[in-house]
């Protein structure tokens, strides 16, 4: 079995430390958020910080330390790395690095655009030749009838486009502490909006459970 598993694959340590992999999640989140509000105290307090730089590449460098440490313990507590956090890290990493090494805050503010539009063309992307990949990653949790993963995959492909979009907009004409601000709690809110607006075609599109076979 691969080490990185689809995040919905949950296995017995998952089950019982749900709470532990939704701080896994979002601590990164909150680091970088904490950073940058923090950054000029934590460069006073700590002076090898103030040589990474202002305070979003110095919450930037704390956004990858957080974002490591929690795909360790991910990998140590629940014996595989989820896919999607995975992925996320590892644009994480390159952009955060290039935003310190060149001290341009822009690949990071450009990390939510490449890393959305990445799963958003590569579910489309799938659509195209037959195969919808949300099918993968979600299985483990519902079964849906081909048309219902076809919908959700349609779906889940344009909102991680519109969150590419949307993150545009917002770094580009906005300051650097609405941009974070939208990052830490925006981001999140409206995705779960979204999935929780899924739940009626996931409802219409369900699979009886294997019990209900035996009526």
């Amino acid at each position: 079995m691969s080490d990185i598993e689809s995040d919905t694959k949950p296995n017995e340590a998952e089950k019982h430390h749900p709470m532990l992999k939704l701080a896994l999640e979002i601590g990164p989140l909150l680091v970088f958020f904490f950073g940058n509000l923090r950054g000029e105290w934590l460069a006073k307090t700590f002076p090898s910080l103030s040589a990474i730089g202002g305070p979003l590449l110095i919450a930037t460098a704390l956004f990858m330390v957080a974002t490591i440490l929690s795909l360790i313990v991910s990998k140590i507590v629940f014996k595989h790395l989820p896919i999607m956090p995975f992925v996320s890290g590892v644009v994480v990493l390159i952009f955060g690095s290039l935003s310190i090494w060149l001290q341009d805050e822009t690949f990071i503010k450009m990390k939510p655009t490449i890393v959305n539009t990445l799963f958003g063309l590569v579910l489309l992307g799938g659509l195209v030749f037959g195969k919808s990949l949300l099918g993968y990653v979600f299985n483990a949790a519902f079964q849906l009838d081909d048309e219902g993963w076809r919908k959700l995959t349609l779906r889940w492909g344009i909102f991680f486009l519109f969150l590419a979009v949307l993150n545009e907009v917002v770094w580009r004409n906005f300051s650097d502490e609405v941009w974070v601000n939208f990052k830490v709690w925006a981001t999140m809110p409206i995705t779960i909006l979204f999935t929780l607006a899924q739940m009626p075609l996931i409802m219409r599109h369900s699979l009886q459970q294997p019990e209900g076979d035996n009526k």
